[in-house]
């Protein structure tokens, strides 16, 4: 049965709604931003540039590097974005527009985020990289959907009882990322660990500036928890939504993280700016090699 026009928007041209993208438009390897402006500190080093389109916050551009095609996605702020990228992504190669069908092969991408992030840890400093082996989400999108088997369940009740969850806040989901990404990303310039992300930039990830906190003490229950090895190692906002939507999509997520702040620290990158686009430089070396 075709799905609706409801439930799947197109616009006039037959791209989906948001991202204004056809399918011939992007790669099998994505690479998602959180700043539209960051697109452009991506595929300056691409080798060519043969599409690009920007709306709203969605800002996309494709070409080559080395011989493979790339896309570069951006997502803005959020994991309610993410709802909105990874299921239009998904739409454009599982899909069949036309005829409003879910395509009889399934097709898997790759897909990589590059972002920034605040350490947790003293021992993981600022200017360093970190892959996020898993993520856990404080928001409440993956409850959204039918998500308990790509859940790590023991994880998160583990993590509920450590900081004595407050109940009326969303239950952490924890999912991890995927093996052959990491394997691919990771080498000795890498931290490996589980990122958290969170709803907020200030309250949620413990910033007070004139607002007392519901819990004061969070983030030092997050960098003092530990399961199985599992240690919260960083904080930000969108990768557990990522790897959520992915694993249920059935597409391989990363996270790369430049580590631009240490919260035990108190500490600030003097050049973020510098920090991240060695970050870019590392992850499309390590994906076009």
């Amino acid at each position: 049965m075709p799905i609706k026009d409801s439930e799947l928007i197109l616009n006039p041209d037959g791209s989906v709604y948001h991202l204004n993208l056809k399918p011939e438009h992007i790669a099998k390897t994505i690479i998602t931003v959180g700043d539209p402006d960051r697109v452009d500190k991506v595929t300056k080093y691409f080798d060519h540039i043969d599409f690009k389109v920007r709306k709203r916050e969605f800002h996309t551009q494709t070409g080559t590097l080395n011989g493979k095609r790339l896309s570069v996605v951006s997502t803005g702020i959020g994991t309610d974005n993410i709802d909105i990228v990874l299921n239009e992504l998904d739409a454009l190669v599982n899909i069949d527009l036309e005829r409003r069908e879910v395509k009889p092969n399934h097709t898997s991408l790759d897909i990589i985020r590059i972002g920034t992030s605040g350490s947790l840890q003293e021992d993981i400093p600022v200017d360093s990289f970190l892959l996020s082996e898993y993520a856990i989400g404080f928001d409440s999108l993956l409850h959204f959907y039918d998500s308990e088997k790509v859940q790590h369940q023991n994880v998160s009740n583990a993590l509920m009882t450590h900081t004595n969850w407050f109940q009326k806040k969303s239950h952490p989901y924890v999912v991890k990322g995927d093996n052959e990404l990491l394997e691919k990303l990771s080498s000795n310039q890498t931290f490996t660990g589980c990122t958290a992300t969170n709803v907020g930039f200030y309250g949620p990830q413990g910033r007070v500036l004139r607002l007392p906190l519901q819990d004061d003490l969070l983030n030092d229950k997050l960098a003092s928890f530990e399961y199985e090895g599992i240690k919260i190692t960083n904080l930000e906002m969108e990768t557990a939504g990522i790897y959520g939507l992915s694993a249920l999509l059935g597409h391989k997520a990363l996270s790369a993280n430049a580590i631009i702040a240490n919260r035990p620290k108190g500490t600030f990158s003097k050049s973020p700016k510098i920090i991240t686009e060695k970050l870019i430089q590392y992850a499309l070396e390590k994906l076009t090699q």
